[in-house]
């Protein structure tokens, strides 16, 4: 299968992110740096080949199908690597959130393409949520650059708790997007099939 621009842009993330988790997790000097432009490069190509896509009318099945799987695996790998760096109060339980979360609406996007040929695209609330994640996830390494860089106690403390209300709110998007999913694809699930 030959592959257009937009599917393209959401395979490279996808290939980004193992490198990605590599530079967040890796401990040497300025390791954040990397990190962040990585994502921040990778997130630029979810928002550009989503709009490539429909402008020049290249939207297809599995792009819609590929493109929230890519956007999972870039922002659940920085979730990770914030839980095993212990950055973020919660940092497990929002870590749980997002990945129950996804695990569901995953789960729910491939009993409709098995059941009844249907491709759930994101919608409105999920790309809230993806939105949401990656603002959290750019805000909190920044924040961890600047704790290296300038290592000052109160400068910590305040970036740490808005740490804490950024990925927190992020959590609760999700939580709320998945719900809405849920609702909104309530005729996918039958139990007689």
């Amino acid at each position: 299968m030959k592959l257009n621009l937009p599917n393209k842009l959401t395979v490279a993330r996808i290939i980004a992110t193992p490198v990605f988790m590599l530079f967040l997790t890796w401990e040497f000097a300025g390791h954040y740096i990397p990190a962040l432009i990585l994502f921040i490069a990778a997130s630029l190509t979810d928002m550009f080949d989503g709009q490539y896509a429909r402008k020049h009318n290249m939207v297809t099945d599995f792009g819609k199908f590929l493109d929230p799987l890519a956007d999972k695996m870039l922002t659940t790998a920085a979730f990770i690597g914030f839980a095993a760096k212990g950055i973020g109060n919660g940092i497990e339980w929002i870590l749980f959130i997002v990945l129950f979360r996804e695990f569901l609406i995953s789960s729910l996007r491939l009993v409709a393409v098995t059941s009844g040929g249907k491709v759930i695209a994101a919608n409105i609330w999920g790309k809230l949520k993806t939105v949401s994640q990656m603002v959290a996830i750019i805000y909190t390494i920044t924040a961890q650059i600047a704790i290296e860089i300038f290592k000052i106690d109160l400068l910590t403390s305040v970036l740490g708790v808005v740490t804490d209300i950024v990925l927190w709110i992020s959590a609760i998007l999700a939580v709320i997007s998945g719900v809405i999913y849920l609702f909104d694809n309530k005729g996918v699930i039958n139990a007689d099939k």
